[in-house]
């Protein structure tokens, strides 16, 4: 299936090679010209300006937007619809607010353009592990990029089925899941996100407190020098609480214990506090994701070892750079 690609960044350039990988053919465009010229040279169709991009897709176009959320998606995607025709798909797999992906389906509806939201986890390491993709829109769309999300997908892996799962029909074991109308996508991964807030801000408080065992009479005047590095590969076995995001952790702490390379500024990029507003906007009480949100806030006036373990994560799972003040 051919698929167009805008925003060749960390994960939209790894998203193309699975997909070139996986037999498909994709037209690729960046205000960048480097990443252009690097995929052309893997197999991918380059194009130098938005206009040739939409010329050289055939009809019915398919146009995946991976940028950030906000303006760059909001003018990316209005240009794009300037220049598509009733049938055409265009596609946010970034991180946008979930109510603006519900008034541009409407805004693209008039034009006879189909408008699909993907909500896209697997940050840098989704080229070879795949991506998880909550999915938003009509289901006639949805089903043509079927091809499409099959193949970015992890499929089944090695993860065992669920007990009583035996006689579902759905999507959701390969890795995908058409989550329902436009703006479903987007707002199964803004709670996504928040929750994965909430787990780092978990982990890192843990490790912070294990580390500060040697500085702090514990048990009548008893003090520990732990290996919190040991410490968190022996968790990644067997252990209730391993994780994908605990193997990321002893990675960053298997090559420095101390983090000496992190200020601990700790970034938030939106969908934390979306999911605290749609959360008071349901009168559903979420006080660990409020307070994980609050402390990445607290993180730019001081930082501590928790800070330094989550800002490390991030970089790790996501490739997200530190934002000194």
């Amino acid at each position: 299936m051919q698929l167009g690609m805008i925003g060749l960044g960390r994960m939209g350039a790894g998203m193309v090679r699975r997909l070139l990988r996986g037999g498909h053919q994709c037209v690729v465009f960046d205000l960048s010209p480097d990443p252009v010229r690097q995929l052309t040279g893997e197999g991918a169709t380059g194009t130098a300006s938005l206009e040739e991009f939409v010329s050289t897709l055939r009809t019915p176009r398919a146009a995946w937007v991976m940028l950030p959320a906000g303006p760059p998606t909001e003018q990316t995607v209005m240009a794009l619809a300037g220049q598509m025709g009733s049938g055409d798909i265009i596609i946010d797999g970034g991180n946008s607010y979930y109510k603006d992906d519900v008034r541009r389906a409407t805004a693209m509806q008039g034009r006879g353009i189909h408008y699909v939201d993907v909500g896209t986890s697997g940050g840098i390491w989704g080229v070879e592990r795949g991506y998880c993709l909550m999915i938003g829109g009509e289901r006639g769309a949805v089903s043509h990029l079927e091809p499409i999300f099959k193949t970015l997908a992890p499929g089944h892996g090695n993860i065992p089925r669920m007990p009583g799962r035996e006689q579902r029909i759905s999507t959701a074991e390969e890795g995908y899941l058409h989550c329902g109308p436009p703006g479903a996508g987007h707002f199964v991964k803004m709670i996504h996100n928040g929750i994965e807030y909430g787990l780092m801000q978990a982990y890192a408080e843990g490790f912070d407190i294990l580390r500060n065992a040697d500085s702090t009479a514990l048990h009548e005047g008893h003090r520990y020098d732990l290996n919190v590095a040991d410490i968190a590969e022996v968790w990644r076995r067997g252990s209730v609480i391993g994780s994908w995001l605990l193997d990321l952790t002893a990675m960053a702490l298997a090559e420095d214990p101390t983090l000496s390379n992190y200020t601990g500024f700790v970034h938030d990029s939106g969908e934390g506090r979306w999911t605290i507003m749609a959360a008071i906007e349901e009168a559903v009480p979420a006080e660990v994701l409020s307070a994980s949100l609050y402390a990445r806030f607290r993180s730019r006036q001081g930082h501590t070892f928790a800070e330094k373990l989550l800002s490390a994560m991030r970089q790790r799972f996501g490739g997200h750079l530190e934002h000194p003040s």
